[in-house]
């Protein structure tokens, strides 16, 4: 018999079904992830098959070659959208489509992205998006990879991030086998996810995928962003299309974000004229480096303090009026307050202590008035409660803050008067000298416990901005659960440099969404950083092996605490409230006996790792070593303990 490469496809299947040869199962490729794949690939013979099916090969199994199945028209509707990447962990239902992102795509834009979990693969989307500000596509198995990959999907959606998921299914019941591909269907497969994606559609013909795939991507695209989801049927992606059939791709047409209408703006910018305390606060308001310059402009021409949320980087640490640090007293202080895309505007008006009953106060000043700026206005699920609690605002304005702070910035200029500019510049000194007392306070609280072992947080967060600085870097992790030092003692001044947290605080983000804002800095030029909470980690680590696999400039420091403290501080509060043992809380919230070996998980994804490192003095060194890592190319982990926060 010759050589398989050198046959053509159908004499070779046809050979091996009559011989009952079981081709290799797993080719083995020369090329490089994002290569072309071989042009001719030997499936598994049919006794293969059957073998591995637990299923008698019948007469009629004899493979029938098909030429323009439908799932390549789906990958020309990936590349349409400049899809860079697909994530994805193999499944039955989108075999169809994975082949032919690497056969027929060549495995180049979109590049398959591989992952050993669903959840890993949307939150690498949900990671990539914030830095690539474009959405990645993820495939999904049907329910059992749906419901895997369902609490990324709600962070992304909490944290208004773009993602186009496409989930394989099998809708028609008389084309199912028996068994599993029952299980592993539904007949309406978006009622998993519907109220936490922007929009679903599970198209019935090809041109029906074309139109709502563009559709889902517009979507996912317009402020607010989220994710959507397509739902590819396996005999959509299998059938053959035919010579004669005639499939366009959709043009893009993408949408302008809704700004705020002039007689608003007209009013916002008087009432922060009037002001004599006036306040900024912004959660996700930028959403370019362009948003961020925006927010300078509006702060710098009201000479307002701006308290960062950090959903994203809204305003660079280094300019006088981010003045974060101060945001109780400011918020006490202010007599006008904007808040661009705030999360919570009643929680930024208002407070509630973790006491019995649970009573509210307002924090601000009661004549205060309040405006908000957001696109969530007018964008509120039912079931999930991210909408936070009710605020009238003195003036609510249901646009994008980005599209709208141009306007805003110009009717200030239009409105100001020469006295009203004059008040505004004799503030400058009083907020430079109130900034430059909050750095210096920050870093006089960072030094405490500097030289202390297991390692404070404040003296891992700079250890790790001194060998970082002089760097195109991007912290890729939720600074608040180390104390927010990164924002207290970095510099950061470009959008890119941080991208927030979880958006819904599901447990298990971390890890995926730092490796897919490592792949989008990578394709920048850029390292990544995070600094990884333990508890975290162990949700999804195979995370790591992603990491590796395809060589991503990510470096990992840990946070190992050893326990998850965010629950061990709940249940101190608990055995405290009731005068029972202030001991107990070890019980159920601590990682030991076994301590766990974070460098070894990590050696054994093939990524290169130290640790566990427990005294302040061996960081320089280890931190030195890890980067030359990161720099050639691949990915690093420092296992470091840690004070609890």
């Amino acid at each position: 018999m010759k050589d398989a490469k050198h046959l053509g496809r159908r004499s070779f299947i046809k050979a091996s079904v009559l011989a009952g040869v079981a081709a290799p199962a797993v080719p083995v490729f020369a090329q490089g992830q994002g290569e072309p794949a071989p042009r001719k690939v030997a499936p598994p013979g049919t006794a293969a098959a059957a073998a591995e099916n637990g299923a008698l090969p019948l007469v009629d199994d004899e493979p029938q070659l098909v030429k323009r199945p439908g799932s390549d028209f789906m990958v020309d509707l990936l590349k349409a959208t400049d899809t860079r990447y697909v994530a994805a962990m193999a499944g039955a239902t989108f075999r169809g489509l994975h082949e032919s992102i690497v056969n027929y795509g060549g495995n180049r834009a979109p590049e398959l992205i591989v992952c050993v979990h669903e959840e890993i693969s949307a939150g690498i989307a949900h990671g990539y998006a914030k830095v690539a500000n474009q959405p990645m596509a993820c495939l999904v198995h049907s329910t059992v990879g749906l419901l895997h990959a369902s609490m990324a999907i709600y962070n992304a959606w909490c944290d208004r991030a773009p993602m186009m998921v496409i989930a394989g299914n099998s809708l028609d019941a008389t084309k199912r086998r028996p068994g599993v591909e029952w299980v592993h269907s539904a007949q309406d497969l978006g009622a998993f996810v519907r109220e936490y994606v922007k929009y679903d559609d599970t198209p019935v013909s090809l041109e029906h995928y074309a139109e709502s795939y563009m559709r889902a991507h517009e979507l996912s695209m317009t402020p607010p962003y989220e994710p959507v989801m397509i739902v590819a049927d396996s005999e959509l992606q299998e059938e053959d299309v035919g010579e004669g059939a005639r499939l366009k791709v959709p043009a893009r047409a993408p949408v302008s974000p809704p700004a705020a209408a002039p007689e608003a703006i007209e009013r916002a910018a008087g009432i922060l004229l009037a002001a004599s305390a006036p306040l900024i606060v912004a959660d996700r308001a930028a959403r370019s480096q362009r948003g961020v310059d925006l927010i300078v402009e509006l702060a710098t021409l009201l000479n307002a303090p701006v308290i960062d949320r950090a959903g994203r980087l809204n305003m660079p640490t280094t300019h006088y009026l981010c003045q974060t640090s101060l945001q109780n007293t400011l918020v006490r202080q202010a007599d006008a307050i904007l808040g661009l895309e705030l999360t919570d505007l009643w929680g930024t008006i208002n407070a509630v202590p973790d006491v019995i009953g649970r009573p509210s106060r307002r924090i601000a000043n009661g004549d205060a008035k309040v405006i908000g700026i957001s696109a969530n206005y007018g964008y509120v699920r039912s079931v999930v409660q991210d909408a936070q609690r009710y605020f009238a605002a003195d003036l609510a304005i249901d646009a994008d803050a980005e599209a709208s702070l141009p306007s805003l910035i110009a009717a200030v200029h239009r409105q100001a008067s020469p006295e009203q500019l004059a008040t505004i510049g004799a503030r400058t000194e009083k907020l430079k000298a109130a900034y430059t007392t909050m750095r210096a306070d920050d870093a006089s609280a960072a030094a405490i416990g500097w030289d202390a072992s297991p390692i404070s947080t404040a003296r891992l967060s700079m250890e790790i901005w001194e060998q970082i600085s002089g760097l195109d870097w991007g912290l890729v992790s939720n600074h608040a659960f180390v104390s927010s030092w990164p924002q207290r003692l970095w510099d950061f001044t470009k959008y890119h440099q941080y991208i927030g947290g979880e958006g819904g605080y599901g447990v298990g983000y971390g890890a995926p969404a730092a490796v897919g804002a490592a792949l989008a800095h990578r394709d920048a030029g850029r390292i990544a950083v995070a600094i990884q909470c333990d508890g975290d980690l162990m949700m999804l680590p195979g995370a790591l092996w992603t990491a590796a696999h395809h060589r991503l400039p990510l470096l990992m420091v840990m946070h190992n605490n050893r326990s998850w403290h965010q629950e061990t501080m709940h249940l101190k509060r608990m055995a405290g409230r009731r005068d029972r043992d202030p001991y107990s809380w070890a019980i159920g919230t601590m990682m030991t006996d076994p301590e766990i070996d974070f460098a070894q998980i990590a050696r054994g994804m093939g990524v290169h790792a130290e640790g566990p490192i427990s005294k302040p003095n061996e960081l320089v060194g280890a931190l030195q070593r890890a980067l030359e890592v990161v720099k050639s190319g691949r990915p690093a982990l420092l296992d470091t303990l840690t004070q609890m926060r």
